[in-house]
């Protein structure tokens, strides 16, 4: 599973998720890619899972592309403990992803492959995501600027 080899701080605060991804919103290495439509915590099993669906269904085929990583670690209090006595330990870590940002890319592979396999991974997530083309996200970008 994916966390950061080293952080300043071992807990950071919940924060929030408003607006869109500015970001990371387009497909920039791979031809298809799986695009958030609304915000949500992925936590770093859960994109590991994802990996595993995709490269499973490909046989290996063609490559895959992460663009998120967990660098937010979440804190949990044990069960049964009172109130107070400070923060919780860290417990899994979670990647902030806003909509519109693009998640996992595949390449080298055919269309209906590559749809299939992002399918997969889509099941994995605990958001609402489509599939996007790399024309998809070039044409969205230039509407917005305009």
């Amino acid at each position: 599973m994916l966390l950061p080899k080293r952080v300043k701080y071992r807990r950071v605060m919940r924060g929030r998720m408003t607006g869109k991804a500015t970001r990371g919103n387009k497909v920039s290495y791979g031809e298809y890619g799986i695009q958030a439509v609304e915000p949500g915590w992925i936590k770093s099993n859960q994109i590991e899972a994802a990996r595993i669906a995709m490269t499973r269904y490909t046989k290996r085929g063609g490559k895959v592309w992460i663009k998120i990583f967990p660098d937010k670690p979440v804190t949990e209090k044990p069960a049964e403990t009172r109130m107070g006595s400070g923060k919780g330990s860290p417990e899994y870590w979670v990647a902030v992803v806003k909509p519109g940002r693009v998640m996992f890319e595949i390449g080298g592979v055919s269309e209906d492959i590559a749809r299939e396999a992002l399918r997969l991974a889509i099941h994995k997530l605990p958001i609402k995501c489509k599939i996007v083309t790399k024309a998809d996200t070039e044409t969205e970008g230039e509407a917005n600027e305009g």
